[in-house]
């Protein structure tokens, strides 16, 4: 008599088992962007600031980030990259880096990799018109959160002209989307010791 319900429990169990082991299998499949150089949510390394040349509160040296990205959706030919501050001007926003046209067999950009020009990218215009990755430079206060997304899109890399504004990147992304993953750094003026 009590052979069935260990029977039971057993597939009841194995069944779960395999439920948790598939949802694990698609949750590693999911289009997802890391970096080695912070954790999402935490404070970004001090040398990622803007260097002080381009401003009274840039303590930093402008090493952009090392930034990588997997598992692409079926369908993606190039990738868009964006970075974000959504505390600056006064709530409408600073754009620190804008690339596109990444090719689909690039899947990542080393730490400092991306800080100038690049043949790994079509540069866009950033706010303050870096023609790369531009550090954060938030004036004295509260910390600034900067977005940094990865956007997985069906467009050939040579589709799109250079200089396209964050505004015009996002208007030539519609309908060409195919997935998209973020991560937030934060940077603070002064800078923690």
């Amino acid at each position: 008599m009590t052979i069935a319900p260990a029977k039971a429990f057993l597939a009841t169990t194995a069944l779960t088992l395999a439920a948790l082991g598939a949802s694990v299998a698609r949750a590693a499949d999911v289009f997802a962007l890391s970096s080695t150089t912070f954790k999402d949510g935490e404070l970004l390394p001090k040398p990622v600031g803007d260097i002080p040349a381009r401003g009274p509160n840039c303590k930093g040296e402008n090493m952009s980030p090392q930034l990588s990205w997997s598992n692409a959706p079926e369908g993606t030919k190039s990738y868009a990259l964006i970075v974000f501050d959504q505390d600056a001007g006064l709530g409408a926003g600073i754009t620190h880096w804008v690339a596109y046209g990444i090719p689909l067999e690039t899947t990542s950009f080393a730490e400092g990799e991306a800080s100038g020009p690049s043949d790994k990218y079509v540069a866009g215009k950033s706010t303050k018109n870096i023609p790369g990755f531009g550090g954060p430079c938030p004036p004295l206060g509260s910390p600034h959160h900067y977005l940094f997304q990865i956007v997985a899109t069906d467009l050939d890399p040579k589709d799109l002209p250079p200089g396209l504004t964050l505004a015009e990147l996002q208007e030539k992304l519609k309908g060409h989307r195919k997935g998209e993953s973020s991560l937030i750094g934060t940077y603070v003026n002064p800078y923690p010791p």
